[in-house]
């Protein structure tokens, strides 16, 4: 009884973090990228303590109550199609030993989910702004971006190895004695 009550315990804290986090998306806007990163992360913590599978549902609690409590839309969006699953399925992807492989994999997940996001938010949410703003860029402005968003995502993707590593080796030995 104690084991699945401390699941649902860690759970609930750690969607509860995301929630804010996601929720300060739109009180600070300029920090829309930042903060569902930062909420991806967090769900590392569960896929760590507990399993993949338990992640996964709050993965899905959280984006499903980010999309009607949080104010930023977009920032949900970027949560759900981004980051917010990426650092559950990454432990998996962490498996294959042969380190191209893996890196490939990694930038077509993101790629095909970047991709995903665009047409969703122009065609589905119609959030036509994001047009204007690679006609900017002239011909290659969405190329340009994709890029752009590759670089970024490469970065995250590093955090989360030495957020991971500084969890397993500094706070999760804590956590260990106190239970």
């Amino acid at each position: 009884m104690r084991d699945i009550s401390y699941k649902v315990a860690l759970g609930g804290i750690v969607s509860a973090l995301c929630l804010v986090t996601m929720f300060l998306a739109g009180i600070l806007p300029a920090l829309y990228l930042l903060l569902p990163m930062i909420a991806g992360m967090l769900l590392m913590i569960i896929a760590a303590e507990v399993n993949t599978g338990w992640a996964l549902l709050t993965y899905i609690s959280v984006s499903l109550l980010s999309l009607f409590i949080t104010f930023d839309k977009e920032a949900a969006l970027v949560f759900i199609m981004l980051f917010g699953h990426y650092p559950i399925l990454r432990s998996y992807i962490q498996r294959l030993r042969f380190k191209p492989l893996r890196a490939l994999i990694k930038l077509s997940v993101f790629n095909v989910c970047a991709v995903a996001y665009f047409y969703v938010t122009v065609y589905i949410f119609g959030l036509d702004q994001m047009l204007e703003e690679f006609d900017e860029f002239g011909r290659y402005g969405a190329l340009i971006m994709l890029v752009f968003a590759n670089l970024v995502f490469i970065l995250y993707d590093l955090n989360l190895s030495m957020i991971y590593t500084v969890y397993l080796k500094k706070l999760m030995p804590r956590f260990r004695k106190k239970r």
